[in-house]
C-alpha cells in the first residue's frame, strides 16, 4: 500500500487478520496485532498510535530505552514486547523496559531473567523461542531441547505464556507454524508468536495468538 496512510494501512492488516481468522473458524480478536517498530523513529510511531494501535515491538533493548519511555509518558495504555535476540546482560534492562519477551532461548538468559524479575518485581510475559528450521545462524533452541529449556524456565519462576518462532526465510512457513502449534499443545501452552509481514495470514490460519508486523505497516527499515 504504497502512499497509504498509518491508519489505512492499519486497518488493512486487521482486516487480513480477521480474514485469515474467519477462514479459521477463529475470532479475529485471539490474534494480537505487534508492529514491529524497529529502526522507526517518534514520528512514524506516532501515527499507528493516532490510529488506535496499542501493541509494538522494538528488537533491540538500547534502541527501544532511547524512543519509548516519551511515547509511553504521552499514551500510558502501550503494551511494548522485545521480538528480536536478548543477551543476558541486558536482561534487567528488558524486563525493566517490556512487557513481554518473545525471544527466551537458553537456560542462561532464563536465569539472568529471573534474577532481574526477582529484583524489579516486574513479570513480562516470556515466549520461548524455537528453532523450527534447524538453522545454525538464528536464535532459538533446538526442538528437541525445548522441554529442558521449558522445565527450566517455570522452575525458575518465569511467566512462560507460550512460544515463537522465526521460519527460515526461503522455506514455506506453514509447516514451520504447524510444527510450533504442535509443540505448544503438547507443552500445554497457549501462546503462539509467529508470522510476520509476508506471512501473518497463513500463522493466524494456524493458530497464531501474537504476529509480529513491521514492514506492512511502515515500510521498509529507516
Amino acid at each position: 500500500m504504497m502512499g497509504a496512510s498509518a491508519a489505512e494501512r492499519l486497518d488493512a492488516v486487521k482486516a487480513e487478520i480477521a480474514r485469515a481468522a474467519r477462514l479459521a473458524g477463529r475470532p479475529p480478536g485471539d490474534t494480537v496485532l505487534v508492529a514491529v517498530t524497529k529502526t522507526h523513529g517518534a514520528e512514524a510511531i506516532r501515527p499507528l498510535i493516532e490510529a488506535g494501535q496499542r501493541v509494538f515491538g522494538e528488537n533491540r533493548v538500547q534502541e527501544a530505552r532511547a524512543k519509548w519511555p516519551a511515547l509511553r509518558e504521552d499514551c500510558p495504555g502501550i503494551a511494548l514486547h522485545l521480538v528480536g535476540g536478548l543477551q543476558s546482560n541486558k536482561a534487567a534492562d528488558a524486563v525493566t523496559l517490556f512487557d513481554a519477551i518473545h525471544s527466551v532461548d537458553r537456560p542462561s538468559l532464563v536465569d539472568a531473567l529471573a534474577a532481574a524479575m526477582a529484583r524489579t518485581g516486574r513479570r513480562p510475559d516470556c515466549f520461548l523461542q524455537v528453532n523450527v528450521g534447524e538453522e545454525p545462524q538464528k536464535g532459538g533452541c533446538a526442538v528437541a531441547e525445548l522441554p529442558v529449556l521449558l522445565e527450566r524456565a517455570l522452575g525458575a519462576g518465569l511467566p512462560v505464556t507460550g512460544l515463537m518462532c522465526i521460519p527460515p526465510a526461503e522455506r514455506e512457513p506453514a509447516p514451520c507454524f504447524a510444527l510450533l502449534a504442535k509443540l505448544a499443545r503438547r507443552h500445554g501452552l497457549p501462546g503462539l508468536s509467529m508470522g510476520m509481514s509476508a506471512d501473518y495470514p497463513t500463522a493466524v490460519t494456524i493458530g497464531a495468538t501474537h504476529v509480529r508486523v513491521g514492514t506492512a505497516l511502515l515500510g521498509g527499515r529507516a
